[in-house]
């Protein structure tokens, strides 16, 4: 069975150095990067980037790329609101999601990852196949930078993701796989979803979260091991998948308690890896 990493996502921003620094003092070596702020993605941030990654010694494993306009994180206004399924705001994202695999590849990046928003599970809905154009042509430009695409799971079915991986077709895709968005948009078990895509994951959110209790807010994000994802279940099965890569672990919140919650997940995981 495969040893695997873990590590953290990190926001990027004008503390980044220090926040790499917190990396290497939770004793880890990999991270993402995350920044929802085009006006970043400059060269020069990029070599901040990459001289403070290799200075620290740390692997950044993905670009975590947001996109402009507006985002409810519901399940009223999140189909018409979030990724590249909402027309009107679709080019202006596709746009900005290249520039986002710009700023990977000349990080050196492997990819960029990204929510393409509430897929149609329907494939005849008339924004199914504008959104698969849409994604097809931002995977393309990654492919021609020499980067990955990979979709961040929670907003779709398992099947409806696998189904437009088939449908979008490069040979660059793949899966962040965020092991409590699929719970906390109540679209699947974890276990089971890797059962369906597992072969396509390429990254883990290590999150856990509880399912939706109403039909219009999302489930709520909780701290490792207080939720529904059954983490040995799930780490030996993308172990037996033969996946070898990073546990990356999100806690969305912020300040002094996100970080003993990421300490407390450390030591959840690292006997699992």
């Amino acid at each position: 069975m495969p040893t695997l990493a873990i590590g953290v996502l990190v926001d990027l921003g004008n503390d980044l150095e220090q926040r790499l620094d917190t990396v290497r003092e939770l004793g880890l070596a990999h991270c993402q990067i995350c920044s929802w702020k085009p006006e970043l993605w400059t060269r020069a941030t990029g070599e901040r980037l990459r001289s403070a990654a290799r200075s620290r010694a740390i692997r950044v494993t993905t670009f975590w790329a947001g996109w402009p306009g507006p985002a409810t994180w519901n399940f009223i206004d999140g189909p018409r609101t979030i990724g590249l399924v909402p027309p009107e705001q679709r080019a202006t994202r596709v746009a900005a999601l290249k520039q986002a695999a710009d700023f990977a590849a000349d990080c050196g990046l492997p990819s960029i990852t990204t929510h393409v928003g509430f897929l149609p599970e329907d494939p005849n809905d008339p924004q199914y196949d504008p959104t698969v154009a849409a994604i097809r042509d931002v995977a393309g430009h990654c492919g021609r930078r020499g980067l990955g695409f990979w979709f961040e799971t929670g907003q779709e079915t398992p099947v409806t993701l696998l189904r437009t991986i088939e449908r979008v077709g490069t040979d660059n895709l793949g899966i962040n796989f965020d092991t409590a968005n699929v719970i906390l948009y109540g679209k699947a078990n974890p276990l089971d979803a890797l059962d369906v895509f597992g072969s396509y994951v390429r990254d883990v959110h290590a999150k856990d979260g509880l399912y939706p209790t109403n039909g219009t807010q999302l489930g709520r994000e909780v701290p490792l091991g207080e939720g529904k994802v059954n983490f040995p279940a799930v780490v030996g099965r993308l172990k037996s998948l033969g996946y070898a890569g990073t546990l990356t672990i999100e806690r969305e919140i912020g300040g002094a308690q996100q970080l003993l919650d990421i300490r407390k997940a450390i030591d959840l995981l690292r006997p699992l890896c």
